[in-house]
């Protein structure tokens, strides 16, 4: 091995090695059970972000994890067609050349689309292979794939049929700048300074004036009623008059509407059913009519007379000044307010009456919750994201599903030019069945694009054919996704799949949260903090990026991202590879089949066992109940502490020493250990970890398919890890002793230990080489029966007291100094345990085993106080 592990040569030589060996690929394990992650379709608009690589990563540790467990796993890869998104990137492109769709026309702007989705499909390829993901590529689809589209095509007949598919004229989400209705999930509502514009209507008869309030004064050209509420004694009298509408001169009347909050403002409101969703309503039970003022682009029609041609945002300008000249706008107040946006194009969005496709969702949301509330639904983790769902899908509305644009799912549907019969079918129709005219023109809206992501964890695999695959891999285990789009997408194929498969589509929804920058921002490219994930890779490799972000957080919190962490990161991967390094120097010529645990093993060899035995058990729990921050910190501590920082250097006793049965020993311990940290570390590091179990003595082709390490009940040594806590401690204590009196390692001391008890006296006799080579002694001697010397260095530990004779070193007021300052944490924590032991509440409900600890506790540290207020008594003679 190298002195220094390069990432960038890891990476490419190992992930072309996976590829090629085709370990990644599902089905080769008939008999063994399925395990399934569909990938959530990242969109074909450009760059990965570092919330992807999150995402991503956590999905291929359990995806690796399983496949080492011997499931037949299967992590589904593809990319969604994202509708909106793509169109206006590709018509940005053709605004740079002058040019805009409709110079191109349908056909050929799409050719155009495809090419770009071509190439940033490929981009995102490149993006996984350099994350290491190990992805099913010979099962990749992509949302506007044959496969998909009829699956597209028959979920919209079969709910078309079923009367929840459904065309019609409603108030609905318009973007004025892509052009295209949005349901209402796609609006991002931001808190805007705006105004609010005070206007008088005239009564018609002249004998008064009603005034409203609005923040949208455009849109009173489209005005066709007042509203006022019918108990309303201000107004009783007005109900049924006619008002004049300022600059336009029509007639309107005053209406009576429970709608109206008569406590609120003056307690009457302008009505304009083309231009406002509860306004629509209104206009429906009152029969008004209902008057667009505003073309699809947002610019003032011929219903605007005089302002006709102006864009809504001038028209509002214009058309105050207008008002207050007539002295109609008698107050204009400041007002901050929700105003909806488009979460794509960015533009104020525009309720609009249109002529659009929707879904009844009522009847699907309740067999939606009707399974989440019987206890068979999908868990969400953590669980009160649950409640979330819930409660969206218990208040959703009818889901507005046609978009105008040209670059997605063509709607199923044909309308007959002879006798307007519209026809859906899963193919063309070109026949009208009513009239029998051929002249059919097929609807030119195309779905949104969640309509068939929606879809994406059962048509990816086949559906609606009988597919092998369907059958197999279907319902999936769990969905990996950020919190931000549980409305968007989660509760869209759950309640899909509920109605087309009758199954949740997977078992488990992982929640994790968004990566925000160092400071807690979000992410965005007009702060300019983003993080590309290709950078950290090339400054600090795949796994170190992998390592940091995966571990990084709990379950449904966001992450911060700091370079720093992914440098600690960085840190870990090397003190793994040095570490391995220097086992294979001392492996030379050993191979798997020598590894022999039956062998008497010394005291640091059962306590690595022991502890690799914790780690495998505690790992395995972590990483099932999705964990990863926890299963990080667990993999560190013991990769870093136990196996690098002790066991390694114990180990070398014997790999230097004369016993060769105690070398043979350790070599086997040693490499069973790390073959197996190595498998631990590998769903969260694999490219390091497959280039050092390519080196270490190991059976079969790649740690890929290595059969992950299970807890085994013959390695656990619970007394040898008793032993080695001991050593530990008074290992530590002689080290800090050394350090607070500035006696390096090098200089040899004496050392003085007085054991509490025979068992004691054992461990340390039997481990007397450790102590003597790790403590720096000249002179070491245990006995049970010992006076403390005159001017020494001590120490307590649990179980001995420490003396380093320290003649000509120590400042023995210092030292008087040091013991009253242990004195008082020993006293604090002796009191601590008493108030907790004092607690009735703790003591009652508390398990029996953790009373018994912290009494445990108590008296240890009650003996160390003894022991410390003995040594301060000595020292002041």
């Amino acid at each position: 091995m190298p002195t220094t592990y390069d990432p960038k040569a890891a990476e490419q030589k190992w992930y072309s090695y996976w590829q090629e060996g085709k370990y990644f690929e599902a089905g080769k394990r008939p008999d063994a059970p399925a395990y399934t992650i569909v990938i959530p379709p990242p969109n074909v608009t450009g760059m990965l972000h570092i919330g992807h690589a999150l995402d991503f990563t956590l999905q291929d540790i359990l995806i690796r994890t399983k496949r080492m467990q011997g499931y037949d796993a299967l992590w589904l890869p593809g990319s969604d067609h994202a509708g909106i998104a793509t169109q206006t990137k590709v018509e940005q492109k053709l605004r740079e050349q002058g040019l805009s769709r409709y110079d191109l026309g349908r056909e050929k702007f799409l050719e155009q689309v495809w090419e770009w989705k071509e190439q940033y499909a490929g981009t995102i390829r490149e993006q996984w292979a350099k994350m290491g993901l190990s992805l099913d590529y010979s099962r990749e689809r992509f949302t506007l794939d044959e496969g998909l589209s009829k699956a597209v095509r028959e979920v919209f007949v079969r709910l078309y049929e079923k009367g929840l598919i459904y065309r019609g004229k409603k108030i609905i989400n318009w973007d004025p700048a892509a052009r295209t209705a949005l349901s209402d999930i796609e609006v991002e509502y931001k808190e805007v300074q705006g105004k609010l514009y005070h206007l008088q209507y005239p009564l018609q008869d002249g004998s008064g004036s009603i005034t409203v309030a609005t923040t949208r004064p455009e849109t009173m050209l489209g005005d066709t009623a007042v509203a006022v509420h019918p108990e309303d004694e201000r107004y009783k009298h007005m109900i049924g008059k006619m008002l004049v509408l300022p600059v336009t001169g029509r007639e309107i009347p005053v209406i009576a509407d429970e709608y109206v909050e008569k406590d609120f403002g003056s307690g009457a409101v302008k009505i304009t059913p083309a231009h406002d969703p509860n306004d629509f309503e209104v206009g429906q039970r009152h029969n008004l009519p209902q008057i667009i003022v505003m073309d699809e682009s947002g610019v003032m029609n011929a219903e605007a007379g005089l302002y006709q041609g102006l864009d809504r945002m001038e028209c509002r300008k214009q058309l105050v000044k207008d008002l207050q000249e007539q002295g109609v706008c008698t107050l204009i107040e400041e007002h901050v307010h929700q105003v909806g946006h488009s979460e794509r194009s960015g533009a104020v969005i525009e309720p609009y009456l249109s002529t659009q496709w929707f879904v009844a969702m009522k009847p699907l949301a309740e067999k939606a919750i009707a399974k989440q509330k019987s206890g068979e639904g999908v868990r969400f983790v953590p669980d009160r994201f649950e409640k979330i769902y819930l409660h969206w899908i218990e208040n959703v509305r009818d889901w507005c599903i046609s978009r105008q644009l040209w670059w997605g799912h063509r709607i199923p549907a044909w309308h007959c030019e002879a006798c307007g019969e519209l026809h859906v079918a899963h193919e063309a129709v070109d026949t009208c069945s009513k009239c029998g005219g051929s002249a059919l023109h097929q609807d030119e809206d195309v779905l949104d694009t969640w309509f068939s992501s929606g879809l994406w964890p059962f048509s990816t695999l086949g559906w609606p054919d009988n597919a092998e695959d369907l059958a197999r891999y279907y319902p999936t285990n769990v969905l990996v996704t950020g919190y931000d789009i549980i409305y968007f997408w989660v509760a869209r194929m759950i309640f899909t799949a509920l109605e087309f498969t009758g199954e949740n589509p997977f078992a488990d929804v992982l929640i994790h949260g968004l990566v925000r920058d160092a400071n807690g921002n979000k992410m965005s490219k007009s702060l300019g903090n983003g993080v590309d994930p290709l950078d950290v890779i090339e400054r600090y490799g795949a796994d170190a990026m992998r390592f940091m972000i995966s571990t990084g957080s709990t379950p449904g919190q966001d992450l911060r991202f700091h370079w720093e962490k992914v440098e600690q990161a960085r840190n870990f991967a090397n003190k793994i590879w040095n570490a391995s390094r220097f086992a294979l120097m001392n492996l030379e010529g050993f191979s798997a089949a020598d590894i022999d645990l039956q062998v008497e093993l010394g005291t640091a060899d059962r306590w690595i066992l022991h502890r690799l035995n914790e780690t495998v058990r505690d790992v395995t729990r972590l990483l099932d109940g999705y964990d990863f921050g926890e299963t990080g910190r667990v993999l560190y501590n013991f990769i870093w502490d136990d196996l690098c920082d002790w066991y390694i250097e114990f180990a070398k006793l014997s790999l230097y020493g004369e016993n060769e049965q105690a070398k043979r020993a350790t070599q086997s311990v040693l490499a069973y250990v790390l073959d197996r940290t190595q498998r631990l570390i590998h769903p969260f590091m694999p490219y390091i970890s497959e280039e050092i179990w390519q080196h270490l003595p190991h059976e079969g082709e790649t740690i890929t398919l290595a059969p992950w390490p299970v807890y085994d009940e013959s390695l656990a040594a619970p007394e040898s890890a008793k032993e080695m806590e001991l050593l530990m401690d008074m290992i530590r204590a002689i080290r800090n002793i050394r350090a607070e009196v500035n006696v390096p390692m090098s200089k040899k001391v004496e050392l003085l230990v007085k054991p509490s008890n025979e068992s004691v006296l054992a461990i340390l006799q039997r481990n007397e080489e450790f102590v003597s080579r790790f403590c720096g002694t000249s002179r070491l001697e245990i006995a049970l029966e010992m006076a403390a010397p005159d001017k020494a260095m001590s120490a307590i530990v649990t179980g001995a007291e420490l003396y380093l004779p320290l003649a000509g070193l120590i400042d023995i007021s210092q030292e008087i100094i040091r013991l009253e300052k242990e004195l008082k944490t020993l006293n604090s924590e002796v009191e601590r345990v008493e108030k907790k032991l004092a607690n009735e509440g703790f003591v009652a409900k508390a398990p029996a085993k953790v009373i018994e600890e912290e009494r445990a506790k108590m008296q240890d540290y009650a003996e160390k106080r003894d022991k410390v207020l003995a040594r301060i008594s000595e020292l002041r003679g």
